[in-house]
């Protein structure tokens, strides 16, 4: 099944807090725009803005966009994340990966500093990514490690990863969102994304990402664990963007 060119928005909750440094409020919401096929490439936009009310002190709100676009065959991977906290600009990252004949890929980055990088060939991008999960739920699989670079921190990380699959279920999404024909009798998987950091080497996942994931790309029940508090995301808008069928 090709993956679904959608428009989502997911509304952002507070479900877990734990620790003096964990906030003791927080809201947000996710914007995802996902076009393409594999004859054209993806092309994804995100935005993620997240208030967090401190235990002590002043809120604080977070601004996350990103825009990325990857080849359908996974050569190549163009990515911008522009990050800014209460209104004044944090972090900004530009670069670009290419993969050679080998499968090693070549990083290029312009912004947070110039830079050039070689990456093992079995890094995956995030749409690769999402398609070898997909892969092995189909075939029954539970587990999946896989190294993915997605361009986020310093535009260099790549996070070695571990996703555990859950049973298939074909029953209709409860929120009124996910209640519309182009999910209809498509089947889901409950999937947890554990993401560590290659460079630390840690057994603690940096963070860890929970959602119900469809055959055909999109997601719902987003859980977002950061370790010290827990980010809930509801499904509350589904468009369907109409694109040209691949050949």
């Amino acid at each position: 099944m090709p993956l679904l060119a959608h428009r989502a928005t997911y509304d952002l909750t507070l479900v877990k807090s734990e620790g003096n440094r964990a906030p003791s409020a927080a809201t947000g919401r996710i914007a995802y725009d996902f076009t393409g096929s594999a004859c054209e490439g993806y092309a994804t936009k995100f935005r993620q803005v997240v208030q967090l009310e401190p235990q002590e002190g002043p809120q604080r709100i977070t601004d996350m966009r990103s825009a990325t676009f990857e080849d359908g065959d996974a050569k190549s991977f163009q990515y911008t994340i522009d990050t800014q906290v209460d209104e004044q600009e944090a972090d900004n990252v530009d670069g670009a990966l290419s993969r050679g004949k080998d499968g090693t890929i070549s990083l290029k980055l312009k912004r947070p500093k110039a830079d050039k990088a070689s990456l093992a060939a079995a890094v995956l991008f995030p749409t690769e990514h999402i398609l070898h999960i997909l892969a092995a739920a189909g075939a029954g699989e539970t587990t999946l490690s896989a190294q993915v670079f997605d361009g986020s921190d310093n535009g260099e990380r790549v996070y070695d990863t571990l996703t555990v699959i859950g049973h298939k279920t074909m029953t209709p999404a409860p929120e009124k969102a996910g209640q519309v024909d182009a999910l209809k009798d498509v089947p889901r998987w409950p999937v947890t994304i554990s993401y560590f950091d290659q460079e630390k080497g840690a057994d603690t996942p940096a963070y860890t990402m929970s959602f119900d994931l469809y055959e055909n790309g999109v997601s719902r029940a987003l859980r977002i664990d950061y370790g010290s508090f827990t980010l809930a995301g509801e499904l509350t808008h589904l468009e369907v963007i109409n694109q040209k069928a691949c050949k």
